[in-house]
């Protein structure tokens, strides 16, 4: 069994016996208790040779006055009362004071004299004992190191008025002075919190009372090193039980989450409060247990406790990932290790106030970064006028900032941060702060770090100027490959941070486009192209190309260097625009302005291939680049390497129809009754939408009549109008809308283009005079269906999720990831479409939407409970076939109040089920920015289909939360950024997926099915229907 403490095992081992690493693990410890700052190192390593631990518990007489001397003490953890009598009777002794740990005390024995008081132990304490002899020896030895340190850590025993000096007057204890630590306040084995929150308290007792009930030796009384520990747990065995019972949890560092959420608000607590929760043999009480209040659970208690056992457990597994963040945080500087500091890094990444700051700036924080929390609103963490010692960054709770004359002037948020300004000016801090709510947590940096850090960035950024202008800002960055010129020096490489759009592409042209030398390729080359239409349009970037092509030697050397600049410059620009084929795809050939560009390059290389033969290559590379790939012309197989599949065209029966069905709303569909689209266009595999294709569509007034438009994709809302006006006949002042089936009305920009693919799952456009917009409302049909597919419970749910899976495959293969950028910083700035995004992302509401509607429209109890089942079949075979997105989309439609609340359709889950669903939730935690999907999708080998609106969440994220320019200058972290966004769309679809992976029984019709399906998306409507299934228990 591991020790419970390794250095207390060390000091009971005789001083003979002690080996050097012994010495060492001993000398770790001590170093660390205030008693000893201000020893010499060589006088703390005989300590450490001839010291003694001892513990005792609380009441016990250490030495009575009036004894002879025998040890000298330190006192490591506990509280210690000294008591003096005039008489030498004990019943007239007076308390003098309290030995707090950190203290150092019994002089006296040098001397030989009396002790002059009694000490007693108030509480369990550990103390480190040096034997008289020994002591002596230590003294003799070392007489210049001990001057100034014995004595004036502690006087003479024989004056008790000045004794104890270093030991306070009488105080309330300290929580986080228990160990005696000089950092003790930053130390992970301690809580956060004096007061465990109520739900984790609870969590703590019902797993406790579980445990006792199921597994009543796993806390028990345990020995180790002659000393027993009494109703304790041993680590180990508490994270094997928490792996077996909890759902979900699919390693055993999330299990140690769990506990370490229970362990830092002192729900459970280390036997020696010395180690956070650790995955060995450590022994850990429960709060009662520790306290000598625990008791032995009553029936009711039991049965209380088995029932809220998995509501518990889901919480710990919400909470886990941030305790262990914290925990990491609390870790003294020095004892972080390299995955704690990749960890804090990954974090800092989604901390909104360190967004534009660069990879180097965060990671050098990472090593910095200290965790500090307060437990009360209206704590003062700093008043106006204080010096400024620290920076702070909001990681959960709030903060007013008051300013004297004008009270409170703001609140800061979660993610916000304060106090930078005064440690950059070295002023005075500008405003008091003050909690606004309790248990408040902060991430802080102290102005050391801080300047430090300022000094490092300065140093390591590399600044190129033009004209007295800065043009490029390089980071300075070491390089981990070993110099080939043999030599010890340190070598570094350079990161673009910023720079004008034509120094960028002119440096990446010198020194960007060949970095397989490095052990980690630069993605400066791919992040440009992936990039380049926010900062740098086609337009822009290839009249530039064509300009450095044509560049010339500008120096006086020799002919042959000119000659040999040259054609390597042309080669350059030659393999950057190969680069960016491959990187772009169909988006290098859609886009006009490339194909002129690339006639007028491919004529440039022919006439200079008349001169120079060593450019036949790079003109057979053009002459290539010109033939535009077969697969891209046939619906983006370029990626999947599959020709698409023309489907027999089906007849379309009649849709079944219920003889008591509203005439105001959609009838129920069987799998054979569906489609609102040809049947034809259904079961054809999706094809890519283009601006130039054709978009037919209807355009409703405000009294329901409409008119049918067939225009092109990309036509502007403002000409829709137009033609919509012209058709209906209507006024001026119109604006076009959507009107969604809940009756929310959004109205469209009229700059905007490319509206049609992006209304809700049931939303229709409407265009009215801008006065009577309030007049527009639904039409019947948007409600929906009025019944639930009738032979849905008869289907396979691995066929279906293999069909949906092979449906949004298509859809995620027909999108370009230039699409998300258009989205999100507007269609319009870059006059494009995100037709087949939107798409992508309406089928998500969609599939969410219909999981809802046919949870709701089972009017059978015991039927709802199969569909129930059956749904959480499908998402499970998802996630096998890698569909995230339709995963997400299944459990969110699962979690839409209106499901949530059948009590009595849940009750009915078998247990099997349950603990399923409940892994779903933990997979689908959003906290740490959906840090448990990311491990999860990280882990996946491709293809995948990701999580779409997430991914949509990062990048507008990233867009809004930092400025594209920078005093003129392009900031290319943010482009950084951006493009690992859509670099993960490119992973995911790195692999072709096999559509003909499994064969599935009558595939036309369950590929028509899922193809087509139908929803209610107004959650008025499914909560009244939710209600009439269930009525809410009085």
């Amino acid at each position: 069994m591991t020790m419970v403490s390794e250095w207390v095992s060390c000091l009971d081992k005789r001083p003979q016996d002690r080996s050097g690493q012994d010495l060492d693990v001993i000398y770790s410890r001590l170093k660390d208790v205030s008693a000893f700052e201000k020893f010499h190192p060589l006088l703390l390593q005989q300590i450490c040779y001839f010291a003694y631990y001892e513990d005792l518990e609380k009441g016990v007489i250490l030495f009575r006055q009036g004894d002879l001397g025998t040890n000298w003490y330190t006192v490591l953890s506990g509280t210690l009362e000294v008591q003096v009598s005039e008489t030498g009777n004990e019943k007239d002794a007076v308390t003098l004071c309290t030995i707090s740990p950190g203290t150092a005390f019994g002089e006296s024995i040098v001397t030989n004299t009396p002790r002059h008081a009694t000490v007693i132990t108030l509480e369990y304490c550990e103390l480190l004992r040096v034997e008289q002899k020994d002591f002596k020896l230590l003294w003799e030895r070392n007489k210049q190191l001990v001057e100034g340190v014995f004595t004036s850590a502690l006087s003479s025993l024989s004056r008790l008025d000045t004794k104890f000096r270093r030991v306070t007057e009488p105080k309330p204890k300290v929580q986080s002075a228990k160990l005696g630590l000089k950092h003790s306040g930053s130390n992970p084995a301690l809580p956060i919190t004096q007061t465990p929150s109520p739900k984790l308290l609870r969590a703590g007792q019902i797993i406790r009372t579980v445990l006792l009930t199921r597994a009543p030796g796993m806390i028990g009384d345990r020995k180790h090193h002659l000393r027993t520990y009494r109703r304790c747990m041993v680590g180990s065995e508490l994270v094997d039980w928490m792996v077996q019972h909890t759902a979900g949890i699919l390693t055993r560092s999330q299990a140690v989450g769990m506990w370490q959420a229970l362990l830092e608000e002192g729900v459970i607590v280390h036997v020696c409060h010395e180690h956070y929760f650790k995955d060995l043999d450590l022994f850990y009480r429960f709060r009662e247990d520790d306290e000598g209040v625990g008791t032995q659970p009553s029936s009711a208690t039991k049965k209380e406790s088995e029932e809220g056992l998995q509501e518990s457990l889901t919480r710990l597994a919400q909470l886990g990932p941030d305790a262990v963040m914290r925990m990491v945080l609390r870790k003294h500087l020095q004892d972080r290790t390299c995955d704690d500091l990749e960890f804090i890094y990954e974090e800092l990444l989604h901390i909104k106030a360190l967004s534009h700051l660069s990879k180097m700036v965060k990671r050098e924080l990472a090593t910095v970064l200290m965790f500090e929390a307060h437990e009360k609103a209206g704590t003062v963490l700093f008043n106006q006028g204080d010096v400024g010692t620290s920076w702070y960054i909001i990681l959960k709770g709030a903060v007013n900032v008051v300013i004297y004359g004008k009270g409170v002037v703001c609140t800061l948020h979660e993610g916000d941060d304060f106090g930078k300004l005064a440690l950059v000016n070295d002023a005075p801090r500008a405003a008091t702060i003050v909690l606004r709510e309790d248990n408040c947590h902060f991430l802080r940096v102290d102005k050391d770090d801080f300047n430090r850090i300022l000094r490092d960035v300065e140093a390591n950024t590399v600044r190129l100027k033009e004209h007295g202008h800065d043009v490029l800002v390089l980071e300075k960055i070491p390089s981990k490959l070993p110099p080939q010129d043999g030599s010890a020096q340190t070598h570094y490489k350079y990161s673009v941070m910023a720079g004008t759009p034509e120094k960028m592409l002119e440096y990446l042209l010198e020194s960007g486009m060949d970095n397989s030398q490095e052990e980690m390729p630069d993605t400066f080359l791919e992040d440009f192209i992936l990039t380049h239409i926010i900062f740098m349009p086609s337009n822009h970037l290839c009249p530039t190309l064509m300009v450095h092509y044509h560049t010339r030697a500008t120096n006086q050397g020799r002919e042959q260097e000119s000659g040999d600049f040259v054609l390597a410059n042309k080669k350059r620009v030659v393999q950057f625009v190969q680069d960016w084929c491959h990187i772009s795809r169909e988006a290098f050939y859609d886009d006009p302005t490339i194909g002129a560009f690339l006639e007028e390059l491919h004529n440039a290389v022919l006439e200079d291939c008349q001169y120079c033969d060593a450019l036949n290559e790079e003109a057979k590379i053009i002459f290539q680049l010109r033939q535009r790939p077969v697969s891209l012309l046939q619906n983006r197989d370029f990626e999947s390497n599959k020709t698409p599949t023309k489907r027999k065209r089906r007849p379309s029966p009649s849709p079944s129809r219920s003889p008591n069905r509203s005439p105001n709303r959609s009838p129920s569909h069987s799998i054979a009754s569906l489609g609102t689209k040809s049947d034809s266009d259904i079961l054809d595999d999706v094809k890519t939408i283009k601006a130039d294709d054709d978009s037919i569509f209807k355009v409703f007034c405000a009294d329901h009549s409409y008119s049918t438009l067939k225009l092109k994709m990309d036509t502007p809302v403002k000409d829709i109008i137009s033609h919509a006006a012209n058709k209906l006949c209507l006024g001026n002042d119109l604006v076009l809308c959507e009107v969604k089936s809940n009756g929310e009305r959004v109205v469209f920009a009229e700059e905007d283009l490319g509206i049609t693919t992006g209304l809700s799952v049931n939303g229709q456009i409407f265009l009215a005079p801008r006065k009577h917009l309030e007049s527009l409302t639904p039409l019947p049909e948007q409600d929906g269906p009025t019944e639930g597919t009738t032979a849905l419970e008869l289907l396979s749910s691995k066929d279906m999720a293999y069909q949906m899976t092979v449906y949004d495959w298509e859809l995620l293969n027909s999108m370009h990831e230039y699409e998300m950028i258009y989205l999100v910083c507007g269609r319009h700035r870059f006059n494009k479409i995100s037709a087949n995004l939107d798409r992508f992302l309406r089928r998500f509401n969609e599939v969410q939407w219909w999981v809802a509607s046919e949870m709701c429209l089972m009017q059978a109890l015991n039927k709802r409970v199969q569909l129930l089942k059956k749904f959480i079949k499908l998402a499970e075979h998802c996630r096998e076939y890698h569909n995230m997105n339709t995963f997400f989309a299944i459990v969110m439609g699962l979690s839409n109040i209106a499901v949530s609340r059948l009590s009595q359709t849940w009750e009915k889950l078998p247990n099997k089920l349950k603990k399923l669903y409940s892994g779903f939730e933990t997979l689908m935690d959003p906290s740490r920015n959906h840090r448990a999907y990311r491990m999860t999708v990280s882990k996946m080998e491709q293809p995948v289909i990701p999580f779409m609106p997430l991914l949509m969440k990062d990048i507008t994220f990233t867009h809004e939360g930092n400025k594209t320019y920078f005093d003129g200058l392009v900031n290319f972290e943010k482009m950084h950024m951006i493009a690992q966004t859509l670099r993960t769309i490119r992973l995911c679809k790195n692999k072709p997926f096999d559509s003909n992976l499994l064969e599935v029984k009558n595939s036309e019709d369950l590929r028509y099915y899922v193809r087509s399906l139908k929803a209610i998306d107004n959650q008025r409507i499914l909560t009244q229907m939710s209600h009439r299934l269930e009525p809410r228990r009085t």
